[in-house]
């Protein structure tokens, strides 16, 4: 059968792009056995500079924007944030076809709010920025506290390497997660990290002096279909609860129980995209005391029931 033309991606490079993220999209995209094409613009067609010390030769103009399925906006200097659009860039922007998809990463959320893009909508951007994305878009429904947020046509994401998550996301969403590995294992990236995991973590590295709770996470993983409790691990640790419940937080930026449910997700989606098992069987195999409990964790995190998630994403007859 021969295969359909590769989805377009047209990454908008502003004045004073961060170069890092510019490259995520072409990086992750790139790797995923030609099913895109990255193209990269400018809002005038002209060199842009860059938020480092060189600048930009870009081949493509802002018309390329017309014939884009996603469209992708790095993030730029924060000194040039604004609540009002350069007339460039709002008029590239209004090149967007309707029906294409848009992303941002970290400050890119900035101009599709400036845009008007996200008003009444659920959004993300770098935590740091909290409080001036909040005083200049009041209308947006602002979650700094995710590495990304899908709202459907528009996801927005945080800071850096999150930019790297929701591409993944969308290879994962577009292809199925057979696709989406072979990408994060190409670019060396974990494959999988929840978009409602926490931006910022105080203390992502435990004290010399202390141990840690990997070990802990480790052996609870290859537990799962176990009914694990926090009294469980935190003997494993060898700590009291109070002990391991913070330095957990302090290493993860979640708590034991929401871990733990967040990894008995990610098992039953790979239960459910590569076996014919039931759905009464992957519950119990990834922990979950009932199917009922595996459709509203799964539901609460992508909100699809896994009969449907399968339907979507599986890789194997």
């Amino acid at each position: 059968m021969q295969r359909s033309a590769p989805h377009r991606v047209v990454v908008l490079a502003p004045d004073r792009v961060y170069p890092f993220e510019l490259g995520i999209p072409n990086r992750v995209f790139g790797w995923a056995d030609d099913r895109y094409q990255v193209l990269t613009c400018t809002v005038d067609g002209r060199p842009v500079r860059t938020n480092s010390d060189f600048g930009l030769i870009v081949e493509h103009g802002p018309e390329v924007l017309e014939t884009a399925d996603t469209v992708v906006i790095p993030p730029y200097a924060p000194s040039l944030l604004s609540a009002h659009l350069p007339e460039p860039m709002a008029a590239a922007l209004a090149r967007i076809p309707p029906g294409a998809r848009t992303v941002s990463i970290c400050t890119g959320a900035f101009a599709l709010a400036a845009a008007g893009l996200l008003d009444g909508r659920r959004a993300t951007t770098h935590w740091a920025l909290t409080d001036s994305f909040r005083r200049l878009f009041p209308s947006v429904k602002l979650d700094p506290d995710v590495l990304f947020v899908d709202d459907g046509e528009i996801l927005t994401s945080a800071g850096a390497a999150s930019g790297v998550d929701v591409c993944l996301h969308l290879v994962r969403k577009d292809h199925g997660s057979e696709l989406a590995n072979h990408v994060a294992r190409c670019c060396v990236v974990p494959p999988w990290r929840e978009g409602g995991q926490a931006q910022y973590i105080q203390q992502p590295v435990p004290e010399r002096s202390s141990a840690g709770t990997a070990p802990t996470r480790q052996w609870a993983l290859e537990h799962l279909d176990e009914p694990l409790t926090l009294t469980d691990l935190a003997a494993h640790a060898r700590m009291s609860l109070r002990t391991f419940a913070r330095r957990f937080h302090n290493e993860t930026g979640v708590s034991p129980g929401r871990w733990l449910i967040q990894q008995r997700v990610h098992r039953a989606r790979g239960l459910l995209e590569s076996t014919d098992m039931s759905i009464d069987h992957i519950a119990g195999a990834v922990g979950f005391a009932t199917a009922a409990s595996l459709r509203q964790h799964l539901h609460s995190a992508i909100g699809v029931a896994p009969l449907a998630y399968r339907r979507t994403f599986q890789t194997t007859p």
